[in-house]
């Protein structure tokens, strides 16, 4: 019965710092510790800090206005295509061009099989595809 109940609140628990964790990576360390020693005691607290700090670390969503430029920025002469996937989280192949955004260097841009992207410019990797 106590197995339980632990278990279920380990789940309530995971599950709100889930949603809480994308906000950082320190929160979803500190989350997935405080869940892991809950249902695993210390060993349970190293891996549920590691996976609370990956889940903490995805890439804020990008600015309104960073969105809207892009939506807005004209489209190149050549059409850009790859065999590839675009995923937002994957970085963009080495021959696709990425555009800094002017007014926010955080961000860049490409449009690649017809799709605008957001990407980080440093890491490349696909932050968010325009509908």
């Amino acid at each position: 019965m106590n197995i339980k109940v632990v278990g279920i609140a380990a789940s309530i628990l995971l599950a709100s710092t889930s949603a809480y964790a994308q906000s950082s990576t320190v929160t979803g360390a500190v989350g997935g510790a405080a869940t892991g020693a809950i249902v695993g005691g210390p060993v349970g607290a190293a891996v549920g800090g590691i996976v609370g700090g990956v889940a903490g670390s995805v890439i804020d969503p990008p600015p309104p206005k960073v969105v809207t430029y892009v939506q807005q920025a004209p489209a190149p002469t050549t059409r850009v295509v790859v065999k590839e996937k675009v995923v937002v989280g994957q970085p963009l192949p080495e021959t696709v061009v990425v555009t800094p955004i002017p007014d926010d260097p955080k961000y860049a841009y490409a449009i690649v099989n017809d799709q605008r992207v957001i990407v980080e410019p440093s890491s490349r990797k696909v932050i968010q595809v325009i509908q």
